[in-house]
């Protein structure tokens, strides 16, 4: 199911799916993909999500203002979740969406019960700076193939690019993206670099987990234990992974199934 909530002139897409009756909140990552038109994908990715709650996928404004910040972003998504009655909500973020979902966990805590943080950041450091304005600089510029090029090679293990890099061609091809869509990622992408919850994480009350890379050159891995170690909370490093832990981690979702629900790794 698809939701559009409208706000401050433009709108919210969200999409919904899974059997369970306990709320799941899931924040995205950086991406020119919409979570409009994605749900059967979306569903079937995280279908372990599936089976014990109903999960609410949110995205980010449809029109992203310029100097737009994390904290308005996680703003955005406490009003969705208020429209949708969405309150004692397990959260779940990724890379960016773990920056806003830290900001959410902060300033309206009645809406999350457990929290999940999956390869992200609190504060910017220099290797996460020069990644998203590497990515911002191709982007403005439209040489797409050294874009992707740049994303696949920071986020994936050496043993991912080893096995299927001869695949990031045809992948810069068939994701070229629309010039809409393009000024929307430099947007977003510019709100990565107001990420400062770092000095506020001692506000966060509710459980939490932190899963990691061990060799994330998008944020680091050291990013990851920064967090756990501020929030006091359980934290699973995958030695030889790199940001995109998510997906290449057969057991990456089950780990955050098992804390939901068990309140364990």
């Amino acid at each position: 199911m698809t939701h559009t909530v409208p706000k401050d002139g433009t709108s919210i897409d969200c999409v919904s799916f899974g059997s369970g009756s306990k709320p799941l909140v899931m924040l995205p990552g950086l991406s020119f993909q919409r979570v409009k038109g994605a749900a059967q994908g979306l569903k079937y990715m995280y279908r372990e999500f599936g089976k014990t709650h109903r999960v609410y996928v949110i995205d980010k404004k449809e029109d992203i203002p310029e100097r737009y910040t994390l904290r308005d972003m996680a703003e955005d998504t406490a009003y969705v979740m208020e429209r949708l009655g969405l309150t004692g909500a397990d959260v779940f973020g990724v890379s960016q969406g773990g920056m806003i979902a830290q900001y959410l966990a902060i300033y309206y805590p009645e809406l999350v019960r457990r929290l999940a943080l999956g390869v992200t950041a609190s504060r910017v450091n220099p290797v996460m700076e020069e990644a998203v304005n590497t990515w911002i600089r191709l982007a403005k510029a439209g040489d797409y193939d050294a874009f992707v090029k740049d994303i696949l090679m920071k986020m994936y293990s050496a043993k991912y690019i080893k096995k299927r890099g001869w695949l990031f061609p045809a992948i810069a091809r068939l994701t070229r993206p629309r010039e809409r869509e393009a000024e929307r990622f430099i947007s977003s992408a510019g709100a990565c670099l107001s990420c400062n919850s770092y000095p506020e994480l001692h506000r966060i009350k509710c459980p939490a987990l932190v899963l990691g890379g061990s060799e994330d050159r998008v944020l680091t891995g050291e990013a990851s234990e920064e967090i756990a170690g501020a929030l006091d909370c359980g934290l699973y490093m995958y030695e030889g992974l790199g940001h995109a832990a998510y997906e290449e981690a057969e057991d990456f979702n089950q780990r955050i199934s098992r804390f939901f629900n068990e309140g364990r790794l």
